[in-house]
């Protein structure tokens, strides 16, 4: 992989650049480079070249924690909302208060 695929518009490389940029303004930088990561590829595969080109030689900016937090797996989903949050699969009400 070049860093031309891993980073086509240059974003995570600027964010780099960046003096003073804070870990939010990386957040935001994240995401408009992970929605620009074409369907096929594999996001985990662009970012970990990132972190080894850019993130190995400064791995106390903001930039190189986002990328890292990016890499780690997505909490379990807890809540469930609407009627499948009120309701269990028997038709029970989840608060305890059914007939």
């Amino acid at each position: 992989m070049l860093i031309n695929d891993a980073d086509p518009k240059g974003l995570i490389r600027e964010s780099y650049l960046i003096e003073g940029i804070t870990l939010p303004e990386c957040k935001t930088i994240f995401f408009d480079w992970a929605i620009q990561v074409p369907v096929s590829a594999d996001p985990a595969e662009h970012i970990k070249f990132c972190i080894s080109y850019y993130g190995t030689s400064l791995p106390n900016h903001p930039m190189t924690s986002v990328l890292k937090m990016a890499l780690k797996p997505s909490p379990k989903n807890r809540r469930r909302g609407g009627r499948a949050g009120r309701v269990t699969e028997q038709g029970q009400r989840r608060d305890g208060l059914s007939e």
